[in-house]
C-alpha cells in the first residue's frame, strides 16, 4: 500500500484518466458514478478506502431499483475499474467489487425466455450471407464473442495472421500479437470520444482487460476474404472494417453492424420490429450464443470469461502468462464450426 495515503482516492483516480488521455465525457461519466457510490458507502459509515464487498454488492442491489440490467453492468464495472487501477497503483489494497463482478458475470445470459439457436441453425444462418465484409463482421461476433462496440474499435494493427495474407499493408501487428499468429488483440482502453491510434471513436470497449482471443480455420478465412476486397481506409488508425457503400474507405459504425445483423436475422424470422431481447437475434445474441455454447463444449467457464473480457486481474494473468498452452488449445478443440 502506498506511504501516502490519498485524501480523495476519486479525485485521484479521475486526474489520472485525464493524464492517460481520457475525454471529458468518459471522465465525467466515471466521477458521476464513483461519486454516487462514495456517498453510498459514507451513509453506512465507511469510505471507498474502507468499503467491503458488502458494501459493493448493497450497491449494486441499490442501483438495480433505478436502472436496467446494462446500465447496471456498466455503473458496476466502473467502481471495478476504479478499485482495479487503486489497487495496481498500491494506493489502496484491495478491490471489493471484484468478486460482485465475478458473481454477476455467472449470471449473464440466463433469460430461460431467450429463443435458442442450434449450432445447426447459425451454421445456415452464416451460409445465407455471402458478401465477404457482411460474413467476417457475422462470424467474427460468433467466434470470439466480442461487444459490436469492440468489433468496430479493431484496426488492422489488432490482427495478426499468419502466411502472407496481409502482403500489401504497411501496417504491422502490435508488439501484444508479436507471438501470437491468427490472433486478435481487444484493447479495454478505448472508449467513446477518445483519440485512439489517430483517430477518435464513437463506441468504447467495455472489457475489463485487454485480450488476446485465437483466430481459428473458419474465421482465418473470411477474415483473408474481407483482406482481399478491403478498401483503402481513410483513417490514420487503419480500421479493420471499413465501409463499401456510400461511406466508402470509413470505419464501420455499431449502427451499420446491426443493420447488417438485422437484414439477415430478418430474413429467417429471427427479429420482429418490436421483439424484445429474448426474441430478437442481435449481435448481443451472438455474444450470448458464444458464451453458452463454448462453455457447454469446454466446461472451463475460466476459459470462457477470460475470452469475453470478463475476468479480474488475477485471472486473467493466469490466461494471459498461458495463452498458447491453455487458452488457443481449449479455444480451438472446443469452438463449434460455422462452415
Amino acid at each position: 500500500m502506498s506511504t501516502e495515503p490519498v485524501e480523495d482516492p476519486v479525485a485521484y483516480f479521475l486526474e489520472d484518466l485525464e493524464y492517460h488521455g481520457r475525454s471529458g465525457r468518459t471522465r465525467t461519466a466515471y466521477e458521476r458514478v464513483l461519486r454516487r457510490f462514495e456517498r453510498f458507502v459514507a451513509e453506512r459509515e465507511a469510505t471507498p478506502g474502507t468499503a467491503t464487498q458488502r458494501h459493493c454488492l448493497a450497491f449494486v442491489h441499490d442501483l438495480r431499483g433505478e436502472y436496467a440490467p446494462s446500465t447496471v453492468a456498466t455503473y458496476a464495472t466502473y467502481v471495478h475499474r476504479f478499485y482495479d487501477y487503486m489497487l495496481q497503483t498500491e494506493t489502496l489494497d484491495g478491490n471489493p467489487m471484484a468478486l460482485v463482478m465475478a458473481e454477476m458475470d455467472e449470471s449473464i445470459d440466463t433469460d430461460p425466455d431467450r429463443r435458442e439457436v442450434s449450432v445447426e441453425g447459425m451454421r445456415a444462418f452464416v451460409g445465407s450471407v455471402s458478401h465477404p465484409l457482411e460474413r467476417a463482421l457475422v462470424v467474427t461476433l460468433l467466434k470470439t464473442g466480442m461487444r459490436v462496440g469492440e468489433l468496430v474499435n479493431l484496426d488492422l494493427r489488432d490482427l495478426a495472421l499468419d502466411g502472407d495474407v496481409r502482403a500489401g499493408y504497411d501496417v504491422s501487428p502490435r508488439p501484444q500479437l508479436d507471438t501470437r499468429p491468427n490472433s486478435l488483440y481487444v484493447d479495454s482502453e478505448v472508449a467513446r470520444d477518445d483519440s485512439v491510434n489517430g483517430e477518435v471513436r464513437t463506441a468504447s470497449n467495455k472489457r475489463k482487460r485487454a485480450t488476446v482471443v485465437p483466430v481459428d480455420g473458419e474465421l482465418r478465412r473470411e477474415l483473408t476474404r474481407w483482406l482481399a476486397i478491403r478498401p483503402d481506409a481513410r483513417s490514420p488508425a487503419d480500421p479493420l472494417f471499413l465501409d463499401t457503400g456510400d461511406e466508402w474507405g470509413r470505419r464501420l459504425t455499431t449502427g451499420q453492424v446491426r443493420t447488417v445483423v438485422r437484414r439477415h436475422a430478418e430474413a429467417r424470422g429471427w427479429h420482429r420490429e418490436g421483439g424484445g431481447a429474448s426474441e430478437n437475434v442481435t449481435p448481443h445474441y451472438f455474444r450470448h450464443f458464444f458464451t453458452t455454447h463454448l462453455r457447454d463444449r469446454t466446461g472451463d467457464r475460466g476459459v470462457v470469461k477470460y475470452l469475453r473480457g470478463d475476468v479480474a486481474t488475477d485471472i486473467i494473468d493466469t490466461y494471459t502468462h498461458n495463452w498458447g498452452d491453455r487458452v488457443r488449445e481449449v479455444y480451438e478443440r472446443n469452438v463449434y464450426s460455422l462452415l
